[in-house]
């Protein structure tokens, strides 16, 4: 397989624009340049003081979207140790209808800190850089072809450093969450973003004062359209999903169960897709240990959550929302339940993984990893995959099952990276 070389640059577009090594890097970079200086003259109207977040909740960066009947995205790290600058982060896409992943990075911007992308349905996707080095705003990139080709964006702000961070919704609006504690709104193809809400004021509310709110982990837009703002609460029993609607915030998250009711929730992932909104949640108990559920909420708000899953101190290092979700529980597969499942999962630090796809069901143990495995997709379809990023190669694993019966899983594809070394220095 081909894989076109991405041209890396480890500072601000402006100045890494003249160093660019491809046709396409370059005029990425210099795109970008204007869309900057647009950028920076645009308006925003502030509605509460900007405030620095709290580093308590750290979301992984790295996992996956399967959007039904579209696109899988898979979102993962590669190449050295990102102490010494050599780690670059990949999106990879794998179009509807096709078994190959490819390279679908966008080229010609420095991606050490990470990417963040948000499905605008079917193959058409909006990712983002989060700040590394001298990079302090984060450029957007929006494909509406699997990644084959690009058209920059830009947000005057650097990204926070959240799977969720950046959210698209109805006619392709976009909320965008900075590592300065704001949510930030646009919509697509605009320079110009406006103040949704911050850390600050958000906290203000009598929904944010019941939850204790400590952070914006997550933004997302409700099936109706409406924007979604999640964080970490530090009042026991509390989901902090908040919508905006009638000009103000009010709690939007899930009622928790009586064995959450003394535990700290946090908002890991928050994702719309089709019928349903899904959320991913960890509640940490006051002596310590954590458990994980899932959520999701109908067309008219109103949430199922999962029964919790111990994570026994493991720490959670990639998420997944998508369609499939191993052996499918009767009721998730009914006609209670039309059209794509929308399932979640993980993948734990001790070298497992777990789905899920109906909260009527049970958390399902996957067998155990290949080795490197980084990032679990789920779809399309029952179909369930796992991306094991290792130096420059990446390895493709999809669950089947052998002739003895026993499912397990067999390799599918190896491609290799064209992984920049030496260029962030």
């Amino acid at each position: 397989m081909t894989i076109r070389r991405r041209t890396t640059i480890a500072a601000a577009p402006v100045a890494g624009a003249a160093r660019a090594r491809s046709a396409r890097g370059t005029s990425l970079a210099a795109a970008l340049v204007t869309v900057l200086a647009a950028g920076c003259g645009s308006t925003v109207a502030a509605t509460g003081t900007p405030a620095s977040p709290p580093a308590e909740i750290r979301p992984p960066l790295a996992g996956s979207l399967t959007v039904p009947g579209g696109t899988s995205w898979a979102v993962v790290d590669m190449g050295g140790s990102s102490a010494t600058n050599e780690n670059f982060w990949q999106l990879l896409a794998r179009p509807a209808g096709t078994a190959k992943w490819t390279l679908a990075t966008p080229p010609g911007v420095a991606d050490n800190g990470g990417l963040v992308a948000a499905s605008l349905g079917g193959p058409a996707l909006v990712t983002g850089f989060n700040p590394s080095q001298d990079l302090k705003f984060s450029p957007l990139a929006t494909s509406r072809d699997s990644g084959a080709r690009w058209t920059p964006g830009l947000l005057p702000a650097g990204l926070a450093a959240a799977p969720s961070a950046l959210a698209a919704g109805p006619g392709g609006r976009l909320i965008a969450l900075t590592n300065r504690g704001l949510a930030e709104t646009s919509a697509p193809g605009r320079t110009g973003w406006t103040r949704l809400a911050s850390l600050a004021s958000l906290a203000a509310t009598p929904a944010g004062r019941s939850c204790g709110l400590k952070s914006l982990t997550a933004a997302a837009f409700s099936l109706s359209g409406m924007p979604l703002l999640a964080g970490e609460c530090a009042s026991p029993g509390v989901a902090g999903i908040f919508a905006y609607s009638g000009g103000s915030w009010h709690q939007a998250g899930p009622a928790l169960p009586a064995a959450l009711a003394y535990r700290r929730v946090s908002v890991l992932r928050l994702t719309t897709a089709r019928r349903r909104t899904v959320a991913l949640l960890t509640a940490a108990a006051p002596g310590g240990g954590a458990s994980l559920a899932a959520a999701w909420a109908s067309a008219g708000g109103r949430w199922a959550l999962s029964a919790p899953l111990p994570l026994g101190g493991a720490r959670v290092l990639s998420t997944a929302t998508g369609t499939a979700a191993g052996e499918l529980s009767a009721r998730a597969a009914s006609a209670a339940s039309p059209g794509p499942v929308s399932a979640a999962g993980i993948v734990l630090s001790t070298g497992r993984a777990e789905t899920i796809a109906d909260p009527a069901g049970n958390w399902q143990q996957l067998p155990a990893l290949p080795a490197h495995a980084a990032a679990l997709v789920l779809g399309p379809g029952q179909q369930i995959s796992v991306l094991a990023p290792s130096g420059s190669i990446l390895t493709s694993w999809r669950l089947t099952r052998a002739r003895t019966h026993a499912v397990i899983w067999t390799k599918t594809q190896v491609l290799r990276v064209p992984v920049p070394y030496g260029s962030s220095s």
